[in-house]
């Protein structure tokens, strides 16, 4: 019972977020997914509800770099920015999906700054 009791947590935390995070245009959502895994994030526009740019830890120049779950999504976070800026996007609303914002999340935030993206 206490697994469904985490998950239902998180889950509330991830809609309450959602009401208050939305993506437009010209500053999409910066939804990140972490699995136990795996990290993967996407630039949303909420407003025509598309998928505008994705990057995750199963890309192929991040997949053949050995390092740490934390080191990989800092540099899932910097691909994200280097697409974005392609795209002509600077700024973003962060939305981190009911997760804490420590550890992994907290890296592929720093990661995306760091590349230059303003949230």
């Amino acid at each position: 019972m206490k697994t469904d009791n985490k998950l239902v947590r998180r889950q509330k935390i991830r809609y309450s977020i959602r009401k208050k995070v939305a993506g437009t245009n010209v500053r999409p959502r910066l939804s990140v997914f972490r699995s136990n895994s795996d990290i993967y994030v996407q630039l949303i526009d909420d407003v025509t509800g598309v998928t505008i740019a994705a990057a995750s830890s199963k890309d192929k120049e991040i997949l053949a770099q050995k390092v740490t779950k934390i080191e990989k999504s800092k540099l899932v976070g910097a691909a994200i920015a280097r697409k974005a800026t392609e795209l002509g996007l600077s700024a973003v609303v962060f939305d981190r999906g009911g997760n804490l914002y420590h550890g992994r999340v907290k890296a592929v935030a720093e990661g995306a700054r760091e590349a230059g993206l303003n949230f």
